[in-house]
């Protein structure tokens, strides 16, 4: 596939055909370009057969090539193909303890694949099986404050969907905005509000990967949500908001969260769950709720203190993870027809 690259030189602006591919020996994106003219004095009509110039659809374009790329990479790493998709949160890389890990590879080992610059996160994919059923599990993922784009953000999930993920399990850890919840607790996150300002699905929409207008009426699948309950009693329920980050929230935005339905706040996932929702997955999250935010009284929160929470609650969201995967297993091949993640 190849595009249109510009590129200023003392001044002016060249154009040049490009064509991305992968070095399979230096492990990385290589690009071989042919110089066609000056901006000024090609002729783009021209152009247009041959190759993409509007700047969106090229951009679109190189995105699914880099997934299509990534998926062959990691096929070559796969026994059986991954029936579920495991993200997750900050100081939760231990979740998937249970997991039978058959391959681990590093972020910066994958091509086109973000790295995770955040404290918590191990920055690994992991290819395995969980209860006898293929799994591909993301120790680290990327969030809008470390500088990625949506859809950068969300590229795994679509190397998930390209590789076959029917099931996309999300974890987290998050602030709660509750009382009536405490520090330790597990919620099952049943709705969101996205306050990021952003997207991943903006831009040209790829028909092959789900429709342009997603419906999010069940977003979170009303069947995995009942199998958590079933695995553990004592989870709790709720509405996630979704905020960019990283500076935390003021008192008067935890007042105003709380206002709007609110009964935690993170700075991850919403995107995470759109795109899911996008690729026709069936999603269940979950959120550590490492501290509660009473804006009549702030407290001033740390990050190992977040860290510490989230790895104490690991073997409990360990044990959910598991035992839904297990009750899921005997119809998880059946997938739902539209976008919308429904019951099995």
């Amino acid at each position: 596939m190849s595009y249109i690259v510009e590129q200023k030189i003392n001044g002016r602006i060249y154009l040049y055909e490009a064509e991305s591919y992968w070095d399979k020996n230096k492990k990385q994106s290589r690009q071989k370009r042919t110089y066609i003219g000056p901006k000024n004095r090609v002729n783009r009509s021209k152009l247009k057969p041959k190759t993409n110039i509007l700047i969106n659809k090229k951009y679109s374009e190189r995105y699914s090539q880099k997934v299509d790329e990534t998926k062959k990479y990691l096929q070559s790493y796969l026994h059986n193909q991954p029936r579920i998709g495991i993200f997750t949160g900050t100081g939760l890389g231990a979740s998937i303890g249970a997991m039978s890990i058959q391959t681990s590879i590093a972020y910066q080992d994958i091509p086109h694949f973000p790295t995770s610059t955040v404290q918590g996160h191990h920055g690994r994919l992991l290819i395995g099986a969980l209860q006898n059923i293929p799994c591909i599990a993301m120790q680290g993922r990327f969030h809008l404050y470390e500088g990625y784009s949506p859809r950068e953000a969300c590229f795994p999930i679509r190397v998930m969907q390209a590789l076959g993920v029917k099931i996309l399990i999300l974890t987290n850890a998050a602030g709660g905005l509750n009382l009536q919840f405490r520090a330790g607790d597990i919620m099952i996150i049943t709705d969101h509000i996205n306050l990021t300002g952003s997207n991943p699905l903006i831009g040209p929409n790829e028909e092959c990967w789900g429709v342009r207008f997603p419906d999010m009426l069940n977003a979170y699948d009303p069947t995995l949500i009942s199998l958590a309950q079933l695995t553990d009693v004592h989870l709790l329920q709720g509405v996630y908001a979704g905020l960019s980050g990283p500076s935390l929230e003021t008192p008067a935005e935890i007042r105003f969260l709380k206002t709007i339905g609110a009964d935690a706040v993170g700075f991850s996932t919403v995107h995470e769950v759109i795109a899911g929702v996008h690729a026709s997955m069936k999603v269940l999250a979950l959120s550590i709720l490492t501290n509660i935010h009473n804006p009549d009284i702030p407290v001033a929160v740390k990050v190992d203190d977040v860290i510490a929470v989230a790895q104490a609650a690991t073997p409990r969201l360990a044990d959910i993870i598991e035992n839904v995967i297990a009750k899921a297993a005997p119809i998880l091949l059946q997938t739902s027809p539209s976008n919308k993640p429904s019951g099995f």
